[in-house]
């Protein structure tokens, strides 16, 4: 073959597959580039969207797991082991790879990851791009703060890592407190952040005076009093909040959005697809409120009041009921509002059915019932619950401002911002409040809100409350009668809380895929 016939038989081979390289070179779908997004107000938005959609991921771990942890709740349900994790949590005889402390764990870093991308590619060219940076800021101090105060020194990631950073060691004390009060300043002082214009004004975005709220509490946390006390007195001076006056319904759906509500998130109510209602990831139901619901497969509700079903999980100790007792008195507003005795239930049509039992010590939360009105139409049962998840009140900013401004030593805001709490309760008010007083108001005020284990372990208060958890679980019969049943044995080195508790442990699935995590002390 001559020369000049090869070369051009090997052009054409060229041409031809350069042809169809071309051809084949075809923009990937449903992939975002990142060179060419988060330019617009639309990407911006569709980016700080993500981090309030990563919510949907945390709510579950975050209320079974954190209440869990406290002496307000046992774990409940109908037998032993409905449960394991949730009954290990609650007796503090889990281990590194719990499942609920695994689940919270991730989806902060979520959240952060997410936050992450926000502030590494949306610029600050439009007053809604300057808005999803300070968001973002917010949501990345906010997972921070959880995750200081029950993991310690976590590892610190500020920037979307390459690949070459995964393996990330803890962060430092300083390091980490620093970027939490560092991002919340800049946001607080951007101007960019949503405000309500009045007191009943709604909002769905995070805004300004959550914002201080957390700068308040991560001040408050490490015994920045005087800073603390000015920040939680900024949000109370705004009058952008008030407390709710109907405590009873302030956690269903008719008290959504009510003026009370630092942050909450929304829930769709899809008629057209009732179960869109977000709960654990995987099923997309509102798992969190059938959970939560009494038992209904050993129960009797009344069928007019109440959603059909129910696993009857967290139900309240005597020890909460005791306090309400001790804040308020036998008949107390709040109380009634917050727990029902079962003879209370029973007057209300609900009752265990015969010859069955419940994991439950007599008393029932009423605080977050599920009723019939807060389901879509098309539905009567909690897998599709419309409520909206209440992540701050204002009652926790004037708790949390109460104890700062005694601790920082203005007695008379403490008083008066702990008197507001009480005046809603219609529960005797006083001067010359002390610190036992704030955590009595705060432990009643709050139950079931996510606040307690991590109040009583930076008040040095955990290993005395919580160390017997685990000693015993009491079955409630359809009479009324509580029998208790050992098993953990007598050994108190079985259960309980533990010194090593101040700090989870770091999820074992973490530490086996990132070597350079130096687990907590004891684990």
């Amino acid at each position: 073959m001559k020369l000049k016939n090869i070369i051009y038989i090997s052009l054409a081979g060229v041409l031809t597959l350069t042809s169809c390289n071309s051809l084949l070179d075809i923009p990937q779908k449903g992939v975002l580039n990142f060179d060419t997004f988060y330019r617009t107000d639309e990407d911006a938005e569709a980016a700080i969207i993500a981090c309030y959609s990563q919510l949907r991921n945390l709510e579950f771990s975050y209320r079974m797991g954190k209440e869990m942890l406290t002496d307000d709740f046992w774990a409940g349900g109908g037998a032993r082991n409905d449960n394991a994790d949730l009954e290990q949590l609650n007796e503090f005889t889990f281990g590194t790879d719990q499942t609920f402390l695994r689940g919270m764990f991730e989806s902060y870093y979520g959240i952060i990851y997410k936050a992450n991308v926000v502030l590494g590619h949306v610029t600050e060219e439009t007053e809604i791009m300057r808005r999803a940076r300070a968001e973002a800021k917010i949501f990345r101090a906010w997972a921070y703060f959880e995750l200081i105060t029950m993991w310690g020194n976590p590892p610190f990631v500020d920037h979307e890592l390459e690949p070459s950073e995964y393996a990330r060691p803890n962060g430092t004390t300083e390091e980490l407190w620093g970027l939490v009060e560092r991002d919340l300043t800049e946001a607080i002082s951007s101007g960019s952040l949503t405000e309500k214009s009045s007191v009943n004004d709604k909002t769905w975005r995070v805004t300004k005076q959550f914002a201080q709220a957390i700068l308040g509490k991560a001040y408050l946390w490490q015994k920045k009093n005087g800073e603390a006390a000015q920040v939680f007195n900024d949000i109370v001076d705004s009058q952008l909040y008030d407390l709710y006056s109907d405590y009873e319904n302030i956690l269903v759906g008719q008290g959504k959005q009510n003026c009370e509500s630092i942050f909450e998130s929304i829930r769709v109510d899809n008629t057209n697809n009732p179960y869109e209602n977000f709960g654990l990831p995987s099923t997309g139901y509102n798992t969190v409120a059938s959970m939560c619901h009494w038992r209904t497969g050993n129960m009797d509700l009344n069928p007019e009041e109440f959603a059909s079903m129910g696993w009857g999980f967290l139900n309240p100790t005597r020890d909460l009921y005791d306090d309400f007792v001790k804040s308020e008195g036998t008949d107390g507003y709040r109380l009634n509002a917050t727990l029902k005795t079962y003879a209370q239930m029973q007057e209300r049509n609900n009752r265990i059915k015969a010859g069955m039992e419940i994991i439950n010590e007599g008393y029932f939360m009423w605080k977050w019932r599920i009723l019939r009105t807060d389901l879509p139409a098309a539905m009567d049962n909690s897998m599709a619950y419309c409520n909206n998840p209440r992540w701050m009140r204002f009652a926790e900013v004037l708790l949390c401002g109460a104890e700062a401004n005694l601790l920082a030593g203005n007695q008379d805001k403490a008083d008066a911002y702990y008197n507001r709490i009480r005046t809603r309760a219609q529960a005797a008010t006083k001067s010359g409040v002390s610190l036992e007083d704030i955590k009595l108001e705060k432990r009643v005020e709050m139950c079931g809100e996510g606040t307690r284990f991590q109040d009583l372990v930076r008040w040095g208060d955990a290993e005395n409350k919580l160390k017997n958890n685990g000693e015993k679980t009491p079955y409630l019969n359809s009479n009324g009668d509580v029998r208790w049943v050992k098993y953990n044995g007598d050994d108190t080195s079985r259960y309980g809380f533990k010194p090593k508790h101040k700090l989870l442990p770091y999820p074992g699935e973490e530490l086996r895929l990132n070597k350079m995590i130096k687990q907590n002390p004891g684990w």
